[in-house]
């Protein structure tokens, strides 16, 4: 069991756990991720790993609630323990001394896992440019923990109620039209945000990586659920990245994908377990 130590809103719909994991917090890297079951009748789901204490033994995980098992997620408090805590899980993001300017972009929830990225990014001695994306200021998060960790943020809002109106993708093409030497750019978001920074950075040659969360099961390899075509090869994301070459990555094929389970996933938002409906009446008993 995995104690929640704190239990965070970030904004309605958001939250953030700080979750006792001593073991995962030892290994854990920039770019990796858990998989985790609430309890026995939940699913396992991936997430990145927002943040890592090793000393305190502690990894965060901040997820947005939009299906069944986020649902339950969030009705947990602190002093609650999660049954199943599977990592560090996949490879991590290649940080190394001497990489140049580096631009980080997070869009939407995708600013959690781009946090620790930035900050491996700048101890390692790059300068680093955070880009934030939201589509608005009130659902924009870390943008204070981001200040600390990189050498510029920069924050775009689609209405233009913060920072940039627009895109991240239109603050990236202002980096790149003002002649900032990127040499690489590392892209987390909303599946369309990652095709459109690597359709943005395609005709600089500028190297793009991005995460990719694409269905996934055991997290391992095994399932095969997690396929994604990058280049003329099939990749599993759990174990061969989650990190690919967004120059490669084959996005309407990863789209569709995504899409197969949205009417099972609708059904299950609202369905009840018949047999943990009868666990909870016992339990009254």
């Amino acid at each position: 069991m995995y104690k929640i130590l704190k239990r965070k809103v970030l904004h309605d719909g958001i939250l953030q756990f700080t979750l006792e994991a001593p073991f995962i917090a030892k290994k854990a890297q920039p770019g990796q991720f858990v998989v985790l079951r609430v309890n026995e009748y939940g699913e396992r789901i991936p997430l990145t790993i927002a943040d890592f204490n090793r000393e305190e033994g502690t990894i965060d995980i901040i997820f947005m609630v939009i299906g069944a098992s986020t649902t339950m997620l969030s009705k947990l408090n602190e002093g609650d323990s999660i049954l199943d805590l599977v990592g560090p899980l996949g490879k991590k993001t290649d940080i190394r001394p001497g990489m140049g300017t580096v631009v980080c972009i997070g869009g939407g929830i995708g600013v959690a896992p781009i946090y620790p990225i930035v900050r491996g990014m700048r101890e390692a001695g790059n300068h680093v440019i955070a880009i934030m994306g939201a589509k608005n200021k009130d659902i924009l998060i870390l943008k204070d923990e981001m200040e600390k960790v990189a050498d510029e943020v920069i924050v775009t809002t689609d209405d233009g109620s913060f920072g940039i109106k627009g895109f991240v993708t239109t603050a990236l093409q202002q980096l790149i039209d003002k002649g900032v030497d990127i040499s690489e750019v590392v892209a987390i978001g909303p599946v369309i945000m990652m095709k459109t920074v690597a359709d943005t950075t395609r005709p600089y040659n500028i190297k793009t990586v991005v995460s990719l969360n694409p269905i996934m099961v055991d997290g391992t390899g095994m399932c095969g659920g997690c396929r994604v075509q990058v280049g003329d090869k099939i990749k599993f994301a759990c174990v061969d990245g989650p990190e690919f070459d967004g120059h490669l990555v084959d996005f309407t094929n990863l789209m569709e994908r995504q899409r197969m389970y949205r009417p099972q996933e609708a059904v299950e938002k609202d369905h009840i377990c018949r047999l943990e409906k009868q666990v909870e009446a016992m339990e009254e008993k």
